[in-house]
């Protein structure tokens, strides 16, 4: 116990937005200290063995640009560990950076997962953040965190709708009374609108185009409305000859390129909203629905959202760091931890 006690004196407790497309790391009494992409490139020599180049954002800017011997990894797929080793020298980098690469400080770690991931899955995250360094290690499901970190009073005695649209998976979650009511998890979200942009642009120009541009195509003039002045951006990729080659596209292309994965993510919304018991879904109709994560920030995507399901919408203040902003909140408070943590 007293070693127990002298080890967390030593440490300091950290909370980890482990994501599909961005790893945040805040550190108890600091706040966010690290926002960088959750990509580890490898250098594979001729004996087998496996050399980290590079974390974050230096590996992604590797990413389609590697030679042979050099791989761009994405570790985690869908919201899940997809990639168990290369998982966990991500988390020990961040581990190690977080603490100025002292490697004997053991922290706690909370990590947010998936709402609705298997036990199998679970221990996969545990186990990486453990053999990474981690003292203990807490796992708060994704909803509730972007509840919190969007101002949402989680304990309330009424009724309210999150919906996390990340890179992997989207979260949706009905809050009350520090628990979630209602939650459901489908894997689409923002990377398969940068399929859907891929893929249009393939079929209507002739054009493949990788995945960083895909996502900078989404970022820059990605619309779930039609907008009063349409967006242009010019493309450059490789047509169907071999030669490279630049288009202009516009933002109404890339509305019918998401408008699939937009639906989807709709209907998952919609399905959540009719299983709702009749007293929350009264207090549903006053609170609306707050959206979070990368994807609330296309384009009227709360108008797009409030036409549908007929409630009103928002989006949080800094929708991309709400859940990072909730695991942080509830590493501060010890009563949260204990309150929402499913441990």
């Amino acid at each position: 116990m007293f070693l127990d006690k002298l080890i967390g004196f030593f440490s300091n407790d950290m909370a980890i937005d482990l994501g599909t497309a961005n790893t945040i790391v805040s550190v108890k009494g600091k706040g966010i200290i690290i926002n960088e992409p959750s990509v580890v490139a490898v250098q594979h020599d001729k004996y087998g063995k496996d050399k980290i180049l590079a974390v974050g954002v230096e590996a992604k800017q590797m990413i389609g640009k590697t030679p042979l011997n050099i791989q761009a990894v994405r570790p985690m797929r869908d919201g899940v560990i997809a990639d168990f080793e290369m998982t966990e020298r991500m988390i020990r980098y961040f581990i190690e950076r977080a603490h100025s690469r002292k490697s004997f400080i053991r922290p706690r770690i909370i990590i947010c997962i998936p709402y609705g991931i298997t036990q199998v899955e679970r221990k996969a995250v545990r186990e990486s953040a453990l053999s990474a360094g981690a003292r203990e290690v807490f796992l708060v499901e994704e909803p509730m965190a972007a509840a919190i970190g969007a101002g949402i009073p989680v304990s309330d005695p009424s009724g309210y709708v999150v919906v996390d649209i990340g890179g992997g998976t989207t979260e949706i979650g009905v809050t009350s009374l520090g628990g979630l009511v209602l939650s459901k998890s489908i894997k689409t979200a923002g990377d398969r609108c940068d399929k859907a942009i891929m893929d249009y642009v393939r079929q209507n120009y002739n054009l493949y185009i990788g995945e960083r541009t895909a996502e900078t195509i989404k970022i820059e003039i990605g619309t779930a409305v039609k907008l009063d002045q349409e967006l242009k951006i010019r493309v450059k990729g490789r047509d169907n000859s071999g030669l490279l080659s630049t288009i202009e596209l516009g933002s109404e292309g890339v509305r019918t390129a998401i408008k699939e994965p937009l639906r989807e993510i709709v209907a998952a919304v919609r399905s959540v909203l009719e299983d709702m018991p009749p007293d929350l879904a009264g207090d549903v109709v006053d609170n609306g629905v707050t959206l979070t994560g990368g994807g609330a920030l296309i384009r009227g995507l709360d108008t797009y959202l409030a036409d549908i399901i007929k409630l009103p919408v928002r989006v949080a203040d800094e929708p991309l760091l709400a859940v990072a902003y909730g695991t942080s909140k509830v590493l501060d408070e010890e009563a949260l931890l204990r309150l929402i943590s499913n441990e």
